[in-house]
């Protein structure tokens, strides 16, 4: 069962219509500007556990939403039923509710002047078999694969896979109407490994918009094998100040926090610790972060953004400098700035990198702690106090020694960002922000 693309393309061309006549609508009550977008999402979504088939679960999620503003009153309201009665409901819902809210000066649909004009074909969308017995066929062979793959993995947390495929749409008075399709597709698996009387758990999972380019179910079950395993006998380690390298897998976490910290919200609110640090360095020197919205294929791109906006290649950081905030428009607004195109989030970055791999990058470090896995949520964007529980493997002379488990790294973002020391080329794709594993000069480590 794979979703027909005439049928998709059809789809959205109703939904369009059904957006651009939601704003019609609303404009003819008198409103001063309105705003409307429906994302909608089907597929499947299995799970199984030692060959057991758990869940097979069919959805399909989506529901147009409304704002209008009277001036700078603002109402909102949604629905799941297209049809033209339901949809001039919700429409009048949100005027009157519109009535009644508070004035804020910064409401407001974005400037027209930034919308999108063109809309290019990204690649974002790529249907596949979602049909139960696929599913069920690709968990249940990456599940058994991996208990097959040694002894020391005794059980299993299950296996996973999903397949979707959508659309958003979003429309305004300013007379932009536009919409695109999209898919993602994920198998996953989680194992549980024993040696003597201890265990230890960990995972592994493959996201693509292409299910072509995902893993296939023994690269699943190897990957998710090699990672528990090797994580058998850990040990823990003293207390100290060492190097530190995030594996690419968690280094994204580290490109999160800068997010939080660049972006309109958080600036506004004075709740950053990157408050007017604009055209400031923020990063060493020879590192740049740029970001490619329109990368065919890619998890994160766009070719606009929630508020109709064009997205662009751009440098976020320029040799160490920050080169733009993260604005939404109401966030421009407040900040007496022009919008970035960033409602709803980021659109691909790119992270540069000198060194080749991995194993070159422990080279470099000497002797220090690799983090495969962070724990809780100990990060404070405002001061950006940072501490989290974590594991991985100790490292000396350039090569991994043991894992170690039961620590806590700590630092602040702000030195830990301006004391990157290297970046290798090991690049994980399946993030917003695509970096290789990330070293950090020093950071406290609470061990024994």
């Amino acid at each position: 069962m794979i979703p027909d693309m005439n049928e998709l393309q059809t789809e959205l061309h109703e939904v369009k219509q059904a957006v651009a006549d939601a704003i019609n609508y609303a404009t003819q009550l008198g409103v001063s500007a309105a705003e409307c977008a429906m994302s909608r999402s089907s597929g499947i979504n299995v799970a199984t556990r030692l060959g057991e088939v758990e869940t097979v679960e069919f959805n399909q999620d989506g529901a147009l939403g409304i704002t209008v503003f009277r001036g700078q009153q603002k109402g909102s309201s949604s629905t799941t039923d297209l049809t033209a009665k339901a949809i001039r409901a919700a429409v009048e819902k949100a005027n009157d509710i519109a009535r009644y809210t508070s004035e804020d000066p910064y409401a407001g649909l974005a400037p027209a002047e930034l919308m999108a004009t063109e809309i290019p074909d990204l690649d974002l969308c790529h249907p596949a078999d979602q049909s139960a017995e696929f599913a069920l066929d690709q968990a249940l062979a990456c599940e058994q694969h991996a208990l097959q793959l040694d002894p020391r993995i005794v059980n299993s947390d299950g296996a996973g896979y999903s397949s979707h495929v959508g659309y958003r749409v979003y429309g305004n008075s300013h007379g932009f109407v536009a919409g695109y399709l999209q898919s993602r597709h994920s198998l996953s698996c989680s194992l549980i490994a024993k040696s003597g009387e201890a265990m230890q758990r960990d995972y592994s999972y493959t996201v693509a918009r292409h299910r072509d380019d995902l893993w296939t179910p023994h690269q699943v079950a190897e990957d998710a094998v090699q990672s528990t395993v090797s994580r058998l006998d850990a040990r823990k380690i003293a207390t100290a100040k060492v190097p530190v390298i995030f594996r690419a897998d968690v280094a994204n976490s580290l490109f999160g926090h800068l997010v939080a910290g660049i972006s309109g919200g958080s600036l506004y609110r004075k709740s950053s610790f990157l408050v007017d640090h604009l055209g400031k360095q923020i990063l060493p020197s020879w590192l740049t972060v740029q970001e490619r919205p329109h990368l065919r294929g890619a998890l994160a791109s766009s070719p606009f953004d929630h508020e109709g906006l064009a997205t662009h290649d751009r440098d976020i950081i320029k040799d160490g400098v920050l080169q733009t905030y993260l604005l939404t428009s109401y966030s421009a607004r407040k900040l007496g700035m022009k919008p970035t195109g960033h409602a709803g989030g980021i659109h691909t970055w790119e992270v540069n990198h000198q060194v080749e791999n991995l194993a070159a990058l422990c080279k470099k470090m000497g002797t220090g702690l690799l983090v495969t896995e962070l724990m809780g949520q100990g990060v404070n964007i405002v001061n950006g106090d940072y501490s989290r529980g974590a594991a991985g493997f100790w490292v000396e002379n350039g090569e991994i020694q043991y894992p170690v488990e039961e620590i806590t790294i700590a630092g602040n973002l702000k030195d830990m960002l301006a004391n990157i020391v290297a970046i290798a080329g090991d690049v994980d794709a399946r993030h917003g922000v695509r970096t290789g594993s990330v070293l950090l000069e020093e950071m406290r480590i609470a061990g024994v």
